[in-house]
């Protein structure tokens, strides 16, 4: 350690551990966040990939400060996973015990009897996640003061999975009510491997004053990277009878034998796109094990799964005797210790190059070894009434776009603007349970003037939203003017799951003349009369139950497959324009197998035949495709733009689907036309028309106004909308 510039600020029982542990030096992120974080008088960020020591790079300074303490003070470290908790725990608590500093885990799995230590105490660390800090606020307000009034530190962990969430609002509000109780600024140290814009993350960790906050970005090269894409193509059938249900794909076994062969013997991620698909290849896993008689290696994680099962399927991971591999949706994508993968597999585009980049930090961790990453690429045979995505290959094209992105080290940046009012309504009433009462000033300095958390709503809407809770009876108003807990209220905020600011995913039911066809992840607003693919059919919305998450359809014959066909993740438009680079250019990558690099052929030459490179719209027929290559929020807000305008237009893949009705190719794009040179409209015209804009738990008790000012707000990019409308040639669709 003799050309460590931190190690000697440590204190010395620290530097003792370290050298028990027969550490050579320290890594790239601690050697820059120790000096940063030891003197305990800024906000840090530090982002470094998984396995680069960025714990300890924050816990080493941080104890080191807390033990020059007299009494010694209490670091808050706030996690968005028990699992990770429980993980945290065992990896401090040995540390910990020789410093002589308690650890105390609290969540709801931990005995009333530890957190009543906690309390007594009141120093050392505290591992909590924000659900059961929103409880302890909540049911101890009277508290709070003397139970965190030697706080030191914040540490936030896993930071990006907080940005952009109702969790991460809910946080940051939880936060804010700590330092207004003790009347200081704590610091605040933030964790994270996945930071697509650090200024962004900045803004998130100290809302107002981001620009102060000391960034570490730890730019340490990684492991090897090994890349397999394979391409399977799903074979044309016969479309079944009326009432019917479509035969089972072919693909998903051929992929489960590949994985089968390539993956037994060692420890692995797979990740299919939803929990159905884990499901479905859990079992072709399962029964192959059993035709071959040797024992199980493949195991379910998905957030609909019991607490007993997930814990199976990572307790597998972690021991050494036999091989695992789970199949599993982004719950592993997070820091759960479950030891080294040898590989990761994506089956289908991920969600985000940000959770590409995630799951692949699992693979590769120890010295030496490469990241694998194999990527399985499904395509329907061309052939009958294939859509333009199909004759594109879109799914090929994006999976490869994606990895593109991965190599050259970008990803998405953080979503840092939405409004979040759903988690508003929350805090409003937590604070309310905290005090015993608040008056509407109080509430509105506290959570939305400047500088806080909610700093974008303002007084009016502030007064429309209480008045509306109180219709709602969700708040009332005493004599003297103190706002309290309404009959509904109080019945909530005294309900354990109260605590949580984030909705349990649902997917919408899909039925037909009395019929449940089956269920459907929606990731974007939707309008009676537009159609969906599901089950290989198109259908027509005819009616949409949010209360009940249902979609009444009936079966639409004609016209061209629309490219609307539900999907959890919502696609950035870097992506799509690195897409449409890809089918413009020549170049092959070298880890495509021949059938994916025969999709990629295929799909750079229908795009190059149908003239696609300076195509801004494809006509056919009965409706008009939209080719913007934008991401899904510019897609959805295009959509939205034409639906105020009398069309049923709905956006999906490269762009937006516009059905022409009576109209005429030229007439919507006279429309188009028309669009780019008005300003915005309000957003009660533009979202007149939109069902299921009730995304997160409290938005059944926002005001209509203020409902879709929260769903434009995260789901909407107006901006990049009206630029490729200002962008259209001045011609005619003739010319």
């Amino acid at each position: 350690m003799s050309d460590s510039s931190s190690f000697h600020l440590l204190d010395e029982r620290i530097q003792r551990f370290i050298w028990a542990e027969g550490w050579e030096s320290l890594r790239e992120a601690q050697e820059a966040a120790i000096p940063l974080i030891v003197k305990a008088d800024r906000d840090v960020i530090v982002a470094a990939a998984t396995a680069a020591g960025k714990t300890e790079a924050a816990f080493l300074p941080a104890l080191t400060h807390l033990m020059a303490l007299e009494p010694p003070g209490l670091i808050v470290y706030i996690s968005p996973l028990k699992a990770l908790i429980n993980d945290q725990f065992g990896r401090l608590d040995r540390l910990c015990e020789q410093l002589e500093v308690s650890v105390w885990p609290w969540h709801g799995d931990i005995s009333s009897s530890v957190k009543t230590r906690f309390l007594a105490k009141r120093q050392g660390v505290l591992l909590i996640t924000p659900e059961s800090l929103e409880a302890l606020l909540c049911n101890r307000g009277t508290t709070i003061r003397a139970a965190f009034e030697r706080l030191t530190f914040f540490v936030v962990d896993e930071l990006h999975a907080f940005i952009g969430a109702e969790r991460g609002k809910q946080l940051q509000s939880l936060m804010h009510r700590i330092e207004r109780v003790l009347g200081r600024t704590v610091p605040r140290i933030g964790l994270s491997a996945t930071l697509g814009d650090m200024s962004l993350a900045a803004g998130f960790l100290r809302p107002g004053r981001g620009a102060a906050v000391a960034m570490v970005e730890s730019k340490s090269a990684g492991s090897e990277l090994k890349i397999l894409v394979k391409g399977y193509e799903e074979p044309l059938v016969v479309c079944p009878e009326e009432g019917e249900d479509p035969p089972e794909p072919t693909t998903p076994a051929q992929i489960a034998a590949h994985v089968f062969k390539g993956l037994r013997g060692s420890n692995n991620l797979v990740f299919p796109n939803s929990r159905r698909e884990v499901e479905r290849y859990t079992h072709l896993l399962n029964k192959l094990c059993t035709a071959q008689q040797v024992p199980n290696e493949f195991w379910p994680h998905h957030g609909s799964l019991s607490k007993e099962i997930r814990s199976e399927t990572e307790s597998a991971l972690k021991q050494k005797e036999r091989p695992a591999t789970a199949i599993c949706t982004n719950t592993l994508e997070l820091g759960i210790d479950i030891g080294a993968v040898k590989s990761v597999a994506q089956i289908g585009p991920p969600p985000s190059v940000a959770s590409l980049r995630q799951r692949l930090g699992r693979s590769g961790r120890r010295k030496g070894d490469p990241a694998i990453l194999r990527g399985y690429c499904i395509e329907d045979a061309l052939g009958g009434k294939s859509s333009i995505a199909d004759d594109l290959r879109l799914g090929t094209v994006q999976m490869v776009a994606m990895i593109s992105l991965l190599l050259e080290g970008w990803f998405e940046p953080p979503r840092s603007h939405g409004a979040h009012l759903s988690t508003l309504i929350q805090q409003v009433l937590s604070f309310i349970a905290q005090n015993g009462g608040a008056t509407i000033g109080q509430l509105y300095s506290l959570l939305c003037a400047p500088a806080t958390p909610f700093a974008g709503v303002s007084k009016d809407e502030f007064i429309e939203l209480v008045r509306h809770l109180g219709q709602k009876e969700l708040l009332m108003q005493d004599s003297a003017g103190t706002l309290l807990h309404g009959r509904v209220g109080e019945k909530l905020v005294n309900h354990y799951t109260f605590y949580a600011a984030f909705a349990t995913d649902e997917e919408f039911r899909i039925v037909a003349g009395g019929k449940t066809l089956g269920t459907l992840p929606v990731s974007q607003a939707l309008v009676i009369g537009q159609r969906i693919l599901f089950a290989g059919k198109t259908w027509r919305v005819e009616d949409i139950d949010e209360d009940q998450k249902v979609i009444f359809v009936a079966r639409a014959g004609g016209g061209a497959p629309p490219l609307f066909s539900g999907g959890a993740g919502r696609t950035h438009t870097q992506v799509r324009q690195r897409m449409r680079q890809l089918l413009e250019s020549a170049e092959v990558p070298p880890y495509l197998d021949e059938v994916a690099n025969r999709f990629l052929v295929e799909g750079r030459a229908c795009y190059a035949s149908r003239g696609l490179g300076q195509a801004y719209w494809v006509d056919q027929g009965s409706e008009l495709l939209l080719l913007t290559w934008l991401g899904d929020s510019a897609n959805e807000a295009l959509a939205c733009l034409l639906q105020r305008r009398g069309f049923i237009a709905t956006p999906g893949g490269p762009g937006v689907q516009v059905l022409k009705g009576r109209s005429t190719t030229e007439a919507v794009v006279s429309v188009l036309f028309d669009a780019a040179v008005d300003e915005a409209p309000p957003l009660d015209m533009l979202l007149a028309k939109t069902k299921n804009l009730q995304r997160e738990k409290w938005d059944w008790a926002l005001p209509d106004p203020l409902l879709r000012k929260a769903y434009a707000s995260l789901y909407l990019n107006m901006g990049e909308a009206l630029a490729w409308l200002r962008a259209l040639p001045n011609r005619t669709c003739d010319d």
